[in-house]
């Protein structure tokens, strides 16, 4: 298990601790603790599968953020080949918050794009907390239109707490960015895979995040704004968070329900932090799958399609 807990985790935290206790003295060889490391380690499986079977919309906003959970760069290292990283927007500059370049999965060659987070403060401030930038954005659309080019498929990761809110970024027409990325990957003419594998916040996450399949990872969230903005905006404190995230209707389930995605991909037990391994391979597996599925059409029926999968959503008519 993970070093990081949550509190719903407590449970697991404390029998963990005792796993460990149990296992150091059985190394040391004065007592043979092993029949009680089996009925833990068979506790700890049993509690995992229950907390994990009931959690609410706040829980799995907390896990989608765990501190060791993978991102963009770890599923392209795990899951793809020859990764070539491209660089900059042709504009302003090379915006860390987004990664992306040439790979091939199982030899065949796509465009990966995605948001990028970083494991410590350094990294954090180096990466923008994965909130970029206009150029970030300007960077993303310009190596789609490479792969549109070349008749490759594009894959994104979105991993985003929002797009940088910062007065520059503004001035640099954040939201004019984001919203040409809509329009172009809207009628993009090569297959467009998009996948949620933390945190999809508002127009940052949208902004790489139009495709012929939308799916997300089973413990993430998407949704027109974070459960603490929407809990300050209409309660005046985040102390409403949690009921704010069940309102927002923002986990997998709920987006599957309403139509707005097209698939859930399951992550492991525990969530993806606890088995990265699990969840590199049910990544790959759902890449490969849509892929072959996509390649049956040609770039006029994509379009079509992508057109009209979005432009239905919201769409409602009065009995």
């Amino acid at each position: 298990m993970a070093g990081t807990y949550f509190d719903f985790e407590k449970p697991l935290q404390e029998l963990q601790e005792q796993l460990d206790k149990a296992r150091e003295t059985h190394e040391k060889g004065k007592v043979d603790m092993s029949e009680l490391i089996a009925q833990l380690e068979g506790k700890i499986e049993s509690t995992r599968k229950e907390i994990y079977a009931n959690l609410n919309g706040w829980q799995k906003v907390q896990i989608s953020r765990h501190p060791e959970r993978p991102y963009t760069l770890d599923y392209i290292e795990h899951i793809a080949e020859d990764f070539i990283e491209l660089h900059g927007d042709r504009n302003v500059k090379d915006d860390k918050a987004i990664v992306g370049g040439f790979a091939s999965i199982d030899g065949e060659a796509v465009m990966i794009i995605g948001h990028q987070k970083g494991r410590n403060t350094k990294q954090r401030q180096y990466r923008n907390f994965g909130m970029p930038n206009p150029e970030g954005y300007r960077k993303a659309l310009r190596l789609m239109k490479l792969a549109e080019k070349f008749h490759k498929p594009i894959i994104t990761f979105i991993d985003t707490p929002g797009a940088s809110p910062g007065l520059e970024a503004e001035e640099r027409g954040q939201g004019e960015a984001i919203a040409r990325n809509l329009l172009e990957m809207a009628v993009l003419k090569v297959p467009v895979i998009c996948i949620v594998i933390g945190e999809g916040a508002s127009g940052g996450a949208l902004g790489i995040g139009v495709g012929d399949r939308v799916l997300m990872m089973e413990y993430t969230w998407y949704s027109v704004i974070s459960p603490e903005s929407c809990s300050s905006i209409l309660w005046r404190s985040w102390e409403y968070k949690e009921k704010a995230a069940d309102a927002l209707k923002l986990s997998a389930e709920d987006m599957l329900g309403n139509k707005l995605i097209d698939g859930i991909i399951r992550e492991p037990l525990g969530g993806a932090h606890n088995n990265p391994e699990a969840a590199y391979k049910a990544v790959k597996d759902e890449i490969k799958k849509q892929l072959k599925a996509l390649k049956g059409l040609n770039a006029d029926e994509l379009v079509t399609a992508r057109v009209d999968k979005f432009g239905a959503m919201g769409v409602y008519v009065e009995g």
